[in-house]
């Protein structure tokens, strides 16, 4: 069985390189890391999440927004934070539309939805002590 300690990063393809990294940097915090060329043109972008978690950008997206939520594809980026009432707040102090509502979803984690510039789809999740998640990780410890 192959041992996997964290996903890395996730990468996403985009039409705009400057507007995402607005949205990324500017908006959401993350830091730009480095610029990789190839071929003497732009071949991504590597953004911090965390010091081991990264959200890689390439350029010349063909096509105006990501797949829609129904076709078969990686469904979307979900991002922790440790407020989701003050997440909320941040978002619309910078003015960025939530695509559904705060609620508590059927996890019992707290969630809201972005998008980002290209349609990309972003759950910001707070996760609760009472989730199924946590329930499960206890389960699973009490097992080993």
């Amino acid at each position: 069985m192959l041992t996997v300690s964290s996903i890395a990063h996730v990468a996403i393809r985009v039409k705009d390189v400057e507007r995402t990294l607005d949205f990324y940097v500017n908006k959401l915090g993350f830091s730009e890391m480095m610029r990789l060329d190839k071929d003497g043109q732009l071949w991504l972008v590597y953004l911090r999440i965390t010091d081991d978690q990264y959200l890689e950008i390439f350029p010349d997206g063909v096509g105006d927004r990501a797949p829609d939520r129904e076709t078969v594809a990686y469904h979307h980026l979900c991002l922790a934070v440790p407020d989701i009432h003050q997440a909320v707040a941040e978002l619309d102090a910078l003015g960025i539309e939530r695509i559904r509502p705060t609620i508590k979803a059927a996890d019992n984690n707290w969630q809201t939805w972005i998008e980002d510039p290209d349609g990309h789809r972003i759950e910001l999740m707070q996760m609760a002590d009472d989730s199924l998640q946590f329930e499960a990780i206890a389960r699973l410890k009490s097992l080993a």
